[in-house]
């Protein structure tokens, strides 16, 4: 072997000594080094010490079934909980700012509310992730209600005038904000339990549009550069997303800076257990990851152009902690990631995904399904201790690696023509590569 090629080998066997695998083409991350991993809360479900408002209102009028009463205490726990978060190494703490909280009467803002929401803001800035703030979570002040709340049309007045005030105050963060959490089910709660007359609700679809808009301009006058949309609940039902789309997110279109969606549940020929969701037992509906899929390939077809951020994605387990069909949190969680991996490789601009819930929490009416990456026992544990379920350990990896390794395979094969988005899924159905 001549000087020269001797000199080449050692270079390259240093090479591959000093600099790892990685940097001889194994690389680039899954997702890319841009895509934002988070997780996701809502004030109310959570931090508990609730002031009167229309959900408070809604357990002591026997409308739902159990009561919110101190939750999972996320108002003393705060600083441990966003500290979980960031150990799991995500970039994104979604949560929202309760309005009852900090405006408790008419005219009146409270400073200590306020000097709460200022702590959780700054702690999250502080561990390093992006807060992303949400306005309305479906909850408004009890004084709302009492003056008819979405039944009349200066409630659209009175939600801009919070938002604007939660907007001056936070945009030193950089926030992404989302202005009303799923507004069509906040329309159809609404209808339910009797906070909107049936021949009111077109006028709260649009105070909802309406205070979405002001709010946009708003927030972008005060913080150039900012991010903001609305997040959509996508129906797993034949025919209902379209129309749903068309109650917002089609006429928002010219506000919406990003496309939010939420996806939970599935359905298809042979599998129609997603009913069992309208009995409150979540976790009985069986569960088919692929169906992020189908919802970020229609998205991106129906609004070419615009990035999509999941704001809200996860499973329900049941009470003990066990599902029927035995699927585990951290499998799903790594099925889900691999479909939207596949999303993007397939050419679906989708930028981040919002993990629901960092714990678990009061789910609008019920502590029955589990959400959360930690579990937390609020009828028998009076210490309210966060336990970390199998899902944790495997979120960390996956935000080490920028998602699930090349090779990974979903525990589940995706179902045969799935009703999510068809007929696209028929005729393109998802394949595991």
């Amino acid at each position: 072997m001549n000087m020269r090629l001797w000199v080449l080998v050692v270079s390259v066997v240093l090479a591959g000594v000093l600099c790892g695998p990685t940097q001889a083409g194994a690389a680039v991350p899954p997702l890319g080094s841009d895509f934002e991993f988070g997780v996701a809360q809502a004030g109310f479900q959570s931090e508990g010490h609730n002031r009167d408002s229309n959900w408070v209102r809604y357990g002591d009028q026997g409308k739902v079934r159990q009561k919110v009463g101190n939750s999972v205490d996320f108002y003393h726990r705060y600083l441990q909980d966003i500290a979980r978060a960031k150990a799991l190494g995500v970039r994104i703490y979604r949560t929202s700012v309760e309005w009852s909280r900090v405006q408790p009467r008419p005219g009146r803002f409270d400073d200590v509310g306020w000097a709460f929401y200022d702590r959780v803001i700054r702690a999250v800035v502080d561990a390093g992730m992006r807060p992303m703030i949400t306005l309305n979570h479906w909850v408004h002040p009890g004084w709302e209600v009492d003056r008819g709340g979405w039944n009349r049309t200066g409630m659209a007045d009175d939600m801009v005038a919070f938002g604007t005030r939660v907007a001056d105050r936070y945009s030193w963060a950089d926030p992404l904000w989302i202005t009303f959490n799923e507004p069509t089910e906040y329309v159809r709660r609404e209808l339910m339990y009797g906070g909107v007359r049936p021949e009111n609700a077109t006028r709260m679809v649009d105070g909802i549009i309406d205070a979405h808009r002001r709010l946009y301009r708003h927030i972008h006058a005060v913080q150039p550069g900012a991010e903001v949309s609305t997040n959509m609940a996508y129906f797993p039902v034949p025919g209902l997303g379209p129309w749903l789309e068309g109650l917002f997110p089609e006429r928002l279109r010219d506000s919406m800076d990003f496309i939010g969606v939420d996806n939970y549940y599935s359905l298809s020929v042979t599998d129609l257990s997603v009913a069992l969701a309208a009995t409150g037992e979540l976790w009985k509906a069986s569960q088919a990851p692929e169906s992020i899929y189908y919802v970020l390939r229609h998205l991106a077809g129906r609004y070419p152009g615009v990035p999509i951020r999941i704001i809200e994605a996860g499973m329900a387990g049941a009470p003990n902690g066990v599902r029927p069909d035995g699927y585990r949190r951290g499998d799903h969680l790594w099925d889900t990631v691999y479909w939207v991996q596949r999303a993007r490789q397939d050419g679906v601009t989708v930028i981040s995904f919002n993990y629901w819930s960092i714990t678990d929490n009061y789910e609008w009416g019920d502590y029955g399904p589990r959400f959360g990456l930690y579990s937390v026992d609020v009828h028998h544990d009076r210490s309210l201790t966060r336990t970390p379920t199998d899902a944790v350990a495997g979120y960390r990896q996956i935000t080490r690696q920028g998602g699930v390794p090349t090779g990974y395979r979903p525990t589940r094969l995706p179902v045969a023509c799935s009703l999510v988005s068809v007929p696209d899924s028929c005729r393109y159905p998802a394949v595991v590569r």
